[in-house]
């Protein structure tokens, strides 16, 4: 038995960009056979405002919303779990960062503060993972591979061209790769994600298939 999970995924609780809403999105993988989601919302200026700098952490409460209610409809063979994507201020760059617990994200200040080195640093110093999202994607920068774990090679809004640049570089540079639909609205559905033999059912099983390599990429 193999089970699919989406690892990149925004509701329209959070994300300006989002269309469905977490109840919603469940029900939508279920019946595409998945066996869990992780919630990656844009942890961005995008969603906090211009003026985000000074406020950052009034809306930290906001930001968990969405996985809080996604995760109202968990169940026994559905998994939600919690990630991010990540914007630094004044960046073309998009991080997913896998491995976060919403109670540590709590206690931080404004990660969109910080820059890749420094965010790099923080998030291996509790064994999260980072990767690049989508980087040959028109206007986004390619970050300093020393800085990011993987790649995601594989973005279901991508073309097949710009998807096989991002392989190349996963290839070239020798870094984790990943596979995300990134879910906005309905025709994003089940584009993505991985394949695994063993059920995930928290982020310290995320973080073990993900650096074991133990899995297939979805690629629709």
């Amino acid at each position: 038995m193999e089970y699919k999970y989406e690892l990149h995924c925004h509701t329209n609780m959070v994300s300006q960009c989002g269309r469905v809403a977490p109840k919603d999105i469940v029900a939508l993988y279920k019946a595409k056979g998945y066996s869990g989601i992780v919630v990656t919302e844009h942890y961005s200026p995008l969603t906090f405002g211009l003026n985000s700098y000074y406020k950052p952490q009034r809306l930290v409460d906001f930001y968990l919303s969405s996985y809080y209610e996604m995760k109202r409809y968990e169940t026994e063979d559905f998994t939600v779990l919690f990630g991010m994507e990540l914007r630094h201020y004044a960046t073309g760059a998009d991080y997913l960062i896998y491995g976060v617990e919403p109670e540590w994200l709590k206690q931080q200040g404004n990660l969109m503060a910080l820059w890749e080195k420094q965010v790099y640093r923080l998030m291996h110093a509790q064994g999260y993972l980072v990767y690049q999202a989508h980087p040959f994607r028109p206007y986004i920068l390619r970050c300093n591979p020393k800085y990011i774990d993987g790649i995601e090679v594989y973005n279901g809004k991508c073309d097949e061209k710009t998807n096989f640049k991002a392989l190349q570089w996963a290839l070239k540079t020798g870094k984790l790769m990943s596979s995300g639909s990134d879910f906005h609205k309905e025709e994003h559905l089940a584009r993505g994600g991985i394949m695994t033999k063993e059920p995930i059912k928290t982020n310290a099983d995320l973080l073990r298939v993900l650096q074991s390599g133990d899995f297939r990429l979805i690629k629709t």
